[in-house]
């Protein structure tokens, strides 16, 4: 089986056909474990994601490409969460500015790696892949959370902020300030101050992380990446028709939890209303397994607001068709 880019379905390989008829192929890097498709008609031979990919360890780096398999598909999860929020992902060879992930090893010699995001490229240390370095690192930093996943949602969070709030005339930029912050104000102070004295006191009241507090920006990315931890987890329950039964509830709810494939239509209040029910659930569930909760953190109103405002900005801009554009050459 294979993904269907534009139709984000799976469809049988080989011989597979998309929504019009034409004949899809599997990505050239089906060997590294991708599994999307492209048009037999299109002039490459990698699919919409593998493309995206700017720049990848060498041919020769036998260590850093398995390490690179295994992060595309944190990538390939992203991007078919976007689509399903409908947000576009214009890609860097069509515009400039346009999103690029530069995926690379701090492990091959050539110096650290930097995750971060500039100008439309996203850059992720594939060393992080690694188990025991990425706890090594989410213990020695004091993060309850961290995995591949959610580095790549926190640093698209940082460009659908340059993007959909911060482009002239943008819509949502006066009530972006309001709510998180000037994002004008000295990342460097910040980034210095966050790490000299570490969180404000009572930080928990208003911020969904303490990461979060450092500066403007990484609040929006914070929260933006906590927005499809919540929807895209809503959105796999709900597909799999799981329901929490009021009855089970000892008398708090009178009507059942029923999440929903898509919140697009309703507040972010409702989203969170069945999410208070779901991750009380399925940290209960990890907990039965000897596990720590699946979602650390808890939302306060404050916190919830911004989830309101990423929502909205979020609705405001969704495309037809996010994922297909032309590739190089087409």
């Amino acid at each position: 089986m294979m993904l269907a880019t534009a139709t984000l379905t799976m469809v049988p390989a080989p011989a597979a056909l998309d929504e019009h008829g034409t004949a899809l192929v599997a990505c050239a890097h089906r060997d590294q474990e991708c599994n999307w498709s492209l048009r037999a008609d299109d002039d490459g031979t990698t699919c919409f994601s593998c493309r995206l990919t700017r720049r990848r360890p060498q041919a020769d780096d036998a260590a850093a490409l398995e390490r690179l398999a295994e992060t595309s598909k944190a990538q390939r999860r992203l991007l078919v969460g976007l689509a399903d929020l409908g947000l576009p992902v214009d890609p860097y060879w069509r515009t400039d500015g346009g999103l690029a992930f530069d995926l690379l090893s701090s492990q091959s010699g050539n110096g650290p790696v930097t995750i971060g995001h500039a100008g439309g490229v996203i850059t992720i240390d594939l060393a992080e892949s690694l188990d025991a370095h990425r706890e090594q690192l989410r213990v020695q930093l004091g993060e309850p959370y961290r995995t591949m996943l959610g580095h790549f949602r926190h640093e698209v969070g940082h460009y659908y902020q340059w993007q959909l709030v911060e482009r002239p005339g943008g819509a949502f930029l006066e009530e972006c300030r309001a709510l998180f912050g000037d994002e004008r104000a000295s990342y460097t102070d910040a980034l210095a101050r966050h790490y000299a004295t570490g969180a404000p006191a009572g930080w928990q009241e208003t911020f969904i992380s303490e990461y979060a507090t450092m500066h403007p920006w990484e609040d929006f990315a914070e929260t933006f990446a906590h927005y499809q931890h919540v929807l895209d987890t809503l959105g796999t329950i709900a597909h799999g028709g799981v329901r929490i039964d009021a009855s089970a509830l000892m008398g708090t709810r009178t009507q059942d939890i029923m999440p929903r494939t898509s919140y697009a239509d309703v507040p972010m209040a409702v989203a969170l209303e069945d999410w208070q029910w779901v991750s009380y659930e399925l940290n209960r569930a990890n907990r039965a397994m000897g596990k720590g909760d699946l979602y650390p953190f808890s939302i306060p109103p404050a916190v919830g607001r911004k989830l309101d405002l990423v929502h909205r900005i979020v609705t405001a801009s969704t495309v037809p068709v996010p994922l297909v554009a032309p590739f190089p050459g087409a």
